[in-house]
């Protein structure tokens, strides 16, 4: 299994442990105000803030410890730099991650439209997020094992 294969599951894993811990985390917190209250918008802008910074720092030490395990365990260093494969991998993984969020984003949208309350926004957008980064990481392990 070659470097960035390793990378894209250390990733993915990192991504679904995250959030999942994160929402275990910020649940019992949910306000039981009235559903449009101040409260209850900042809450919502409060999690995905906090979930956003909290992703960014996780997943710079996550990755910081998997190049000092990989090259502890294999002896070789992380790839310097990134040929036309690797780009083009990630440019796929770019676009199909980038489409899983817009299709999220209309979704959240077209919640507000049929009048469903604003949790429902705030939640799809949170998923969507979260749908758009695992889609990234597979799309990636996906091409990086069978080819562009």
């Amino acid at each position: 299994m070659t470097y960035q294969e390793k990378k894209s599951i250390v990733t993915l894993i990192s991504t679904i442990l995250i959030s999942a811990v994160y929402c275990l985390y910020k649940y019992p917190a949910y306000p039981n105000e009235v559903v449009e209250s101040k409260v209850t918008f900042h809450y919502w802008g409060s999690f995905v803030l906090v979930l956003i910074l909290v992703s960014i720092a996780a997943n710079i030490v996550i990755n910081i410890i998997f190049n000092i395990v990989f090259r502890i365990t294999t002896g070789e260093k992380e790839p310097a730099f990134a040929d036309e494969m690797d780009q083009r991998i990630g440019l796929l993984a770019f676009r199909n991650s980038f489409a899983v969020f817009v299709i999220g984003f209309l979704l959240a949208m077209g919640s507000l439209v049929i009048d469903l309350p604003l949790k429902v926004m705030f939640i799809i957008l949170i998923f969507s997020g979260f749908l758009s980064d695992i889609t990234g990481s597979i799309s990636r392990l996906y091409h990086y094992r069978k080819g562009v």
